[in-house]
């Protein structure tokens, strides 16, 4: 049974069996605007590198939460968070964690090649999961957990927050409904990342467990500032920011445009891979996808696109651009549009946070569930793959393979250390 719910039977029957007048305060029993203490979701935060501090910082300011554990590899790192937290439950090893019969959800702000074996280990738990993007390093791993979310019941929220800001909402109401007449193309801007890394080999600090730092990704020697942001540009942990970032605008664009992931896409493109330093992914990419529709979608890294950062939505009678904390259109009066009762209205949600601790507690389907964070992270990663190939691959979202290049399909998987497979 879940735990949320047991406690709330628990309280129900202790009140009936009493059955004698009680004095209760309103704040208990949630009647004041806060939430009863029973219906809070007991959450530990795995990962405190780069986005774990936001996730404490977001669940410490909903009333649904009570965040009691952390975990990081880096030791010094988690018992500054564990301390910030009244001593909370604190623990180098997220399996500790995933463990405790008090944690209801975990969320999961570990490097890309550790998010599938926690998100199904956690779910495997009876943990409900907030996953941050990408959904996994690779194609294979993301179809692992989404599968896990299917036999397990449990309730996954990926990190793809913009499905929770209105401007991107209505930006892919407009593509969707018509407004833009016909839709033409799809423009995708990010960021490239960090080029011209070097990182010296050096002993592993005494504060790290750099085994379970490494996890599924394959052993190699400790290099000074690895655990740190510089994981974002090695492949092992990560395919770079066409992923990592990419992710983000993509799932816009598939949002708003949904042929772009219904059947297959016609994708090229070129990329840049520096000849010197450490970084071993993609940069400076400019990749170009075809739905069978027509519909074109350009996907470039921010430096070499032809807009600014965001996502552009274009048909035939006009264009509607989105960013994190702006929108703006031709013609400027396609953003006084009210979408009609009788049109395509897409998922209403205003905090992501808040939005996975609601869906944990009526188990209702969360803003970004699995699939489509999947979606996403697959096209990101055949972006990725065609600027490798240098030539024209066709990507089929449905079975999520490339239909015409063997080689390709072959980099839609990776050999994970055999403690750690998924």
């Amino acid at each position: 049974m879940n735990r949320l719910a047991s406690r709330r039977g628990f309280v129900k029957g202790v009140a009936s069996a009493l059955a004698l007048p009680v004095i209760v305060p309103s704040r208990a029993l949630g009647l004041d605007g806060e939430v009863a203490p029973s219906n809070r979701v007991a959450v530990g935060v795995i990962g405190l590198g780069d986005r774990g501090p936001s996730h404490l910082g977001e669940l410490a300011g909903l009333k649904g939460a009570a965040i009691v554990g952390v975990c990081d590899v880096q030791r010094d790192r988690m018992e500054k968070h564990r301390k910030a937290r009244n001593d909370c439950f604190g623990t180098q090893d997220f399996r500790e964690l995933l463990a405790r019969a008090d944690v209801d959800a975990v969320t999961v702000a570990a490097p890309e090649n550790w998010h599938a074996y926690m998100s199904i280990a956690a779910m495997n738990a009876g943990k409900d999961v907030y996953c941050e993007k990408a959904l996994a390093l690779t194609v294979a791993e993301g179809r692992a957990v989404c599968e896990a979310v299917k036999r397990t019941g449990r309730i996954l929220q990926a990190g793809i927050q913009q499905r929770s800001d209105r401007n991107f909402r209505f930006a892919c109401e407009l593509a969707r409904n018509g407004y833009l007449g016909k839709l033409r193309t799809v423009t995708v801007s990010v960021p490239s990342g960090r080029r011209k890394l070097s990182l010296n080999a050096a002993p592993v600090p005494e504060t790290l467990a750099y085994d379970l730092w490494l996890g599924p990704a394959p052993f190699k020697p400790y290099r000074a500032g690895i655990e740190s942001f510089n994981w974002y540009f090695f492949r092992d942990y990560c395919a770079g920011w066409i992923q990592s970032w990419g992710v983000h605008h993509l799932d816009i664009a598939l949002w708003g445009a949904p042929s772009l992931a219904a059947s297959t896409l016609e994708i090229e493109g070129k990329a840049s891979f520096e000849a010197e330093g450490d970084a071993d992914v993609s940069f400076g990419w400019d990749v170009t996808a075809r739905a069978p529709d027509g519909v074109e979608m350009r996907f470039y890294d921010d430096a070499s696109s032809p807009v600014r950062h965001g996502v552009r939505f274009a048909g035939d009678e006009g264009w509607v651009q989105v960013e994190r904390g702006r929108i703006w259109s031709e013609p400027k009066n396609l953003l006084e549009v009210v979408i009609k009762p009788s049109e395509e209205h897409l998922y209403v949600s205003r905090h992501h946070m808040e939005n996975f601790l609601e869906c944990v507690r009526t188990r209702r389907q969360p803003a970004a569930p699995a699939e489509v964070c999947q979606k996403a992270t697959a096209v990101s990663l055949a972006a990725d793959i065609a600027t490798r190939a240098g030539r024209k691959l066709v990507w089929d979202n449905v079975a999520e393979r490339f239909t015409n290049d063997d080689v390709s399909n072959r980099l839609l998987v990776r050999e994970m250390r055999k403690e750690w497979q998924v």
